[in-house]
């Protein structure tokens, strides 16, 4: 071949194969559109077979054409097809390229709850109560904006995946089409339960009653005007809701026990005890639900080969529960916390602290708390032991 060099897919043009022959300039010969390769990199397939973007093959008297049969490279086919599967969009939007929405099934595993119900029903406290059993809680959020809260619930991940949106008649102002909503929700691959609160329309006057408010949908009317609108509104939402909660019997406390029960677990039920010990001249803890006093044992700071340990070492710790009284101290307020706990459990207390008080804080309220809070694990409570001034001496 001589003449015009031969372009072959992202090859430069004008370079000339090293065995040509010198020849007389000859008259080009039109070349069809589709016959023609481009030298700009990444060219398409053209439509006629045997004609395409490649690096290799042996040239043909015909020019564009690689040996005797049509050749398609299959890293180029190879490429394609990657390019256009969705393993291929997914690598491009995590190298900064097309945005991808993340795929239906994990967003089903995003935690999502939407409580709804009557005014006067019980929201706020269901609201509590999931906050403490650990959700991000939203509250009078608009039906508008479930969808983008979710959405950004998902995305944010970690406490948000667990995430509680309260709506209520101020939400409803903006839409009152909460089925569609949810509808809406589950059509985008999430998995959201609808918590419908209620109670006997007598029972929510009294409640009323009791703050003296109106009701929001009450206007000019009467209390009773207000409840029976706002059921109307909510009458296709109470069908198809998931859990459906009646607080007509129930108290503040006992609503809050059966939100738990619904959705937290064991431990997020359970009394968690704080065993803290403390030095009386430092001041007492403000948060102490019980104080114990440890300054009846002699103190092992007057014995100078304890003075420099503390309640945590072995030795001081011995000392301590080795002197007259300190077992008996000991076991005593053990068994009355293990017999008051259920009690504080079923009035709603999650949390309990146990100050134990000494001189410093450094020796016998450290060694009783340490020993009382592994007396109370061995009846299986959840306890801990703290050490508020430890140090400071």
């Amino acid at each position: 071949m001589g003449g015009s060099p031969t372009v072959i897919g992202d090859e430069p043009a004008g370079v000339e194969s090293a065995h040509a022959e010198p020849a007389s300039p000859q008259p080009a010969s039109p070349q069809p559109a589709s016959d023609q390769a481009s030298d700009q990199p990444g060219n398409q397939l053209s439509d006629q077979p045997g004609h395409l973007n490649d690096r290799s093959g042996n040239l043909s008297d015909r020019p564009g054409r690689l040996g005797d049969e049509p050749v398609v490279d299959p890293r180029l086919v190879a490429d394609r097809r990657k390019q256009h599967s969705a393993e291929g969009v997914q690598a491009r939007a995590r190298q900064g390229g097309d945005s991808v929405d993340p795929p239906p099934s994990s967003r089903s595993e995003t935690d999502l709850v939407v409580v709804t119900g009557v005014s006067g029903g019980g929201r706020s406290t269901v609201a509590r109560a999931l906050e403490n059993v650990g959700y991000y809680v939203v509250d009078n959020l608009p039906q508008a904006l479930l969808l983008d809260m979710a959405e950004l619930a998902h995305q944010a991940g970690g406490a948000a995946k667990r995430t509680a949106m309260v709506l209520d008649v101020r939400s409803r102002a903006f839409s009152t089409d909460l089925p569609s909503a949810v509808k809406a929700l589950r059509e985008r691959g999430f998995n959201p339960r609808v918590v419908f609160v209620d109670a006997d329309d007598e029972v929510l006057i009294r409640r009323f009653e009791s703050v003296r408010r109106s009701h929001p949908l009450q206007g000019s009317g009467r209390l009773s005007d207000g409840i029976i609108a706002e059921r109307e509104l909510l009458l296709e939402a109470r069908e198809q809701a998931d859990v459906l909660i009646d607080t007509t019997h129930l108290n503040v406390n006992q609503l809050r026990s059966r939100v738990e029960e619904l959705f937290g677990g064991e431990d997020t039920r359970r009394l968690r005890v704080t065993v803290l010990s403390f030095g009386f001249k430092y001041g007492l803890p403000p948060d102490a639900d019980f104080v114990l006093d440890a300054r009846f044992l002699p103190n092992p700071y007057w014995v100078p080969q304890l003075r420099e340990h503390t309640g945590r070492d072995a030795d001081v710790s011995q000392y301590v529960l080795g002197q007259r009284g300190a077992v008996t101290f000991v076991e005593t307020y053990a068994r009355l916390i293990n017999a008051t706990a259920p009690g504080f459990e079923r009035e709603g207390k999650r949390y309990l602290t146990v100050a134990v008080g000494c001189t410093g804080g450094k020796h016998r309220s450290v060694a009783i708390s340490e020993e009382l809070a592994r007396r109370l694990r061995d009846v299986r409570l959840a306890a801990t032991a703290q050490h508020r001034d430890l140090g400071r001496e």
